[in-house]
Formats: structure tokens, C-alpha cells, sequence
């Protein structure tokens, strides 16, 4: 009996994606969101000479909400406008990760 092939579908991959803050004050930023549990430790980031602090991060493709915790205090992204109603009712941020 020949054997015939089985078409395997390809997992996604996961995306380098970069989010930065300018707060050349701040002590400490934190980067939270749907894709880390909103775990306030999970990704902490790293602060540029510039004042701008970094994190990236792998994501699948899809869509994330997200935001800075700032030296304990919760901020939006000001460099997205992309923005959604969270249970709170306050805004997170929106990223959306394409898949290539």
C-alpha cells in the first residue's frame, strides 16, 4: 500500500516585538499584559542612556493588551493610539502581532 503524505500545517512563530517607554525619571518600568498574566514582575525592562527603557518580547501572532507600570503606577503607551476599555474602566493599549 503506498504511503501518502499527510499536509502538516506550520505552527505559528513567535514574533520579536519592541516596546519602549521615554520616562528618562522613572526608577523602575515594568511591561504587562494578556500575554504574560498581567504578571507585574514578569517582564521588567531596561533603561537606555536616552531616558527610553526597552523590552522585547517573543509574541505569537494576534492581539494583546498591554501596559507600563511605572514605579508602582499604572501608564498608557503615549506612543500608541490604539487603545480599548479594560474591566476597570480605564484603557489599555493594543498591539496587534502579525504573522510575517
Amino acid at each position: 500500500m503506498p504511503r501518502t503524505k499527510v499536509k502538516t500545517e506550520a505552527k505559528p512563530k513567535r514574533r520579536r516585538t519592541l516596546f519602549h517607554l521615554e520616562a528618562p525619571e522613572a526608577g523602575e518600568v515594568f511591561l504587562v499584559g494578556d500575554f504574560n498574566n498581567w504578571d507585574v514582575q514578569k517582564h521588567p525592562m531596561k533603561k537606555e542612556e536616552n531616558g527610553v527603557w526597552k523590552k522585547i518580547t517573543l509574541l505569537l501572532p494576534g492581539r494583546y493588551e498591554y501596559k507600563f507600570l511605572v514605579d508602582g503606577r499604572w501608564q498608557n503607551d503615549s506612543a500608541s493610539d490604539q487603545l480599548c476599555v479594560n474591566c476597570y474602566g480605564t484603557q489599555n493599549n493594543l498591539i496587534e502581532v502579525n504573522p510575517g
